[in-house]
């Protein structure tokens, strides 16, 4: 969309401009619209699990914004010359159970015969307009809190590579099919200043967003970024996807590197996501309540990994 001509309406709360994860728009003084979609290639084998993955992957827009998704339709592309219609109906299932988990309508969707398959939800949630969450409104001395571990996309390439047993690979499908809404229940009781999911740009790419109009910085404690098991041994095999060179290039100038930082710790960083976790920026003192809270509703792995600072602004300081 650049250099074209945006659309501005005073309802308009959150729109392209920001670069935040959906839209939203007010309806009234107490309720405003999330929107967003997105739809993925797939990255596992079993239809149904990938469903599964896609649906959850669609729904954490509106779940990092602070919303409640309630309605979603169907987005599919599917080459009906070569699969059989059985398997888009696996997919199709997958998605239809994890709506039901998250409580949301299926209300339509559209579909074309298309040589490689994808599939996801378009999504409308609800906040109330004096809740939302947005990515960029963090705040000197909050603590930054991820809520899964990365690696998903050096995963799921060792498993298109035929390297990756089962049981490596069972917490990050498990991971990925896991809906976002819990921690952002749980953000959303505490109060937090800040949100995004860390999906395609990776952690770097997602943080960065975090500091874009703020002049504030970050700091990074790589020890404590929880990683799935494996994914150090399969970047260092240079099993990594095409995205993380691309957003290494691109983000690259935004980092700082303070201590003895290996490659493979940095293509973790910059690994694109699939339905990855909320990164949330909370005030220091509701930081440890709200990584209890986390742990006590399954959410075992999540950490604090880090703070913002006031300087170098503009820059994520990766600590060792």
């Amino acid at each position: 969309m650049c250099g074209l001509p945006l659309m501005h309406d005073p309802n308009l709360i959150v729109g392209m401009e920001s670069g935040d994860d959906a839209g939203v728009y007010k309806l009234r003084d107490d309720l405003a619209i999330v929107q967003t979609i997105d739809f993925i290639t797939p990255i596992v084998d079993d239809p149904y699990t990938f469903g599964q993955i896609a649906a959850a992957n669609s729904l954490s827009d509106v779940y990092a914004m602070g919303g409640k998704p309630v309605t979603a339709m169907n987005v599919v592309c599917f080459p009906v010359g070569s699969l059989d219609i059985s398997v888009l109906k696996q997919i199709l299932h997958g998605g239809l159970d994890k709506m039901r988990e998250a409580g949301v309508v299926l209300v339509g969707g559209h579909s074309v015969d298309d040589e490689e398959l994808k599939y996801g939800l378009s999504v409308t949630g609800v906040v109330h307009p004096d809740k939302v969450v947005v990515r960029d409104g963090a705040r000197l001395g909050d603590r930054l809190i991820l809520t899964k571990p990365l690696g998903t996309g050096i995963m799921t390439t060792a498993l298109k590579g035929g390297v990756v047993d089962d049981e490596t690979l069972a917490p990050v499908v498990s991971s990925m099919a896991t809906l976002n809404m819990k921690a952002s229940e749980l953000m959303q009781e505490i109060g937090v200043n800040a949100c995004t999911d860390i999906t395609g740009f990776g952690l770097v790419g997602h943080a960065r967003g975090m500091i874009d109009k703020n002049q504030l910085g970050l700091e990074i404690m790589i020890d404590a970024v929880p990683i799935f098991r494996g994914v150090n041994q399969f970047s260092e095999m240079g099993l990594v996807p095409g995205g993380t060179g691309r957003n290494m290039d691109f983000y690259r100038k935004s980092i700082d590197l303070d201590g003895d930082i290996d490659r493979q710790m940095l293509d973790i960083l910059f690994d694109p996501q699939t339905s990855g976790g909320l990164l949330i920026a909370v005030p220091k003192d509701k930081a440890e309540a709200l990584l209890k809270g986390l742990h006590r509703n399954g959410i075992n792995q999540a950490a604090i990994i880090g703070e913002v600072v006031s300087k170098p602004a503009g820059k994520i300081v990766i600590r060792k």
